[in-house]
């Protein structure tokens, strides 16, 4: 588990001091889930039980919130399967603390707090099959036998965990994805596009949240 000097706090914006790098936007981290993560995957449209979102970089577990936010208003039956890699999981409190700052998924996050304070790695709900993989993803990920259909990849920025971002990852994500499936991130690097293009997605580039101007949009041919 991460401790205390991992992490420090600007306003209720939590900020890693292992990567310098804020956990989410500091204009408004769900918003930016919203548009990055859901909108650019094609969610709520693509959604059907069973559908499988994977993720590159837990965090505070917003993006889960979020796409479960969705999910249940959506009124899609069945079960929404989320696999997390994570390296470097937060604290539950500190989770709960970040997660607060929305009551917009207030529901949501209260139903998964008793887990988090159990400091739980897989919970199963009626609408929720979720699991945390928790490791180095370089290993983690090739080694995982799942197909996503979607994925939000949402490493801290390249430039401050470039490993999150290499080709070889970039190649396992691909492999880890089912047909016309897709990926999306809040960076539009070039070379992170690159990687994602030679890895066998087309890559497009998108109008991005807030200050920033663009972000990637990738889909498996």
């Amino acid at each position: 588990m991460a401790d205390q000097s991992t992490l420090e706090w600007r306003g209720e914006v939590p900020v890693s001091t292992r990567f310098d790098d804020p956990y989410f936007s500091l204009e408004n981290g769900l918003a930016e889930t919203r548009h990055v993560f859901l909108q650019g995957n094609d969610l709520p449209a693509r959604f059907r039980d069973g559908f499988h979102i994977a993720e590159l970089g837990f965090g505070t577990g917003m993006n889960l919130l979020a796409a479960l936010q969705l999910w249940r208003d959506a009124g899609i039956a069945g079960q929404l399967r989320f696999t997390s890699f994570e390296a470097f999981p937060l604290a539950a409190g500190e989770m709960i603390r970040a997660q607060a700052a929305f009551p917009e998924v207030a529901g949501v996050a209260k139903d998964l707090a008793p887990y988090w304070q159990k400091d739980a790695r897989e919970i199963i709900l009626p609408d929720l099959h979720f699991q945390m993989i928790e490791g180095d993803a370089r290993a983690t990920l090739p080694a995982w036998e799942g197909l996503a259909d979607a994925w939000f990849l949402d490493g801290f920025s390249p430039a401050k965990n470039p490993e999150l971002w290499a080709p070889d990852l970039m190649q396992a994500v691909a492999d880890h994805t089912a047909a016309q499936g897709t990926a999306a991130t809040y960076t539009a690097a070039g070379h992170v596009r690159r990687a994602l293009a030679e890895a066998g997605f087309e890559v497009t580039r998108l109008t991005g949240y807030g200050r920033k101007r663009h972000m990637t949009q990738a889909r498996k041919a």
